[in-house]
């Protein structure tokens, strides 16, 4: 079931909804290289970081589903090649919500200019995000064995994923 949705820029009035999206993921550990501990404000301060855009999703109600952010990958030669980060939250899983903000920042990196989007460290575990970068387009173009500790599944491997805009 897909839900219609309205992505836009967030503001930090969105604060509150993103870090309920953000804290369960970070807590789990399984997706994202960052501090299992990592506190409300550095986290926050991680996604609304200077040299990011951040969007949010919301339902027709209002209610923020998911989160991301666009950047560039890299700086100088790089800065052609954008990356970025989703989190949507737990009720509003399979309902087309990371589908909805993955089309939404290739777009909008287009408009912004760049000309790739790379995912530098996706990790293999996350079978669904595979699958669904792979469905729009991204390429399996490298894979870093063991380079992420998984709480459960031990040391697994990271891919890194790209596809021409």
């Amino acid at each position: 079931m897909t839900v219609s949705l309205l992505i836009r820029p967030a503001t930090s009035d969105d604060e509150a909804a993103i870090w309920a999206i953000i804290e369960p993921v970070i807590r789990a550990g399984e997706t994202y290289t960052l501090d299992r501990d990592m506190s409300r404000a550095d986290a926050l301060a991680y996604w609304f970081g200077p040299d990011k855009e951040t969007f949010v999703a919301e339902d027709a109600g209002g209610v923020v589903l998911g989160t991301y952010y666009l950047r560039a990958n890299q700086a100088g030669g790089g800065n052609h090649v954008c990356n970025a980060g989703y989190m949507t939250g737990a009720a509003a899983m399979g309902r087309g919500v990371a589908r909805a903000m993955c089309l939404h920042s290739i777009g909008h990196a287009k408009v912004r200019g760049f000309r790739a989007m790379q995912f530098n460290f996706v990790v293999s575990t996350n079978v669904r995000a595979v699958g669904l970068w792979q469905s729009l387009g991204f390429e399996i173009v490298g894979r870093l064995p063991g380079a992420f500790d998984h709480p459960a599944a031990g040391c697994v491997d990271a891919l890194v994923m790209f596809r021409g805009l």
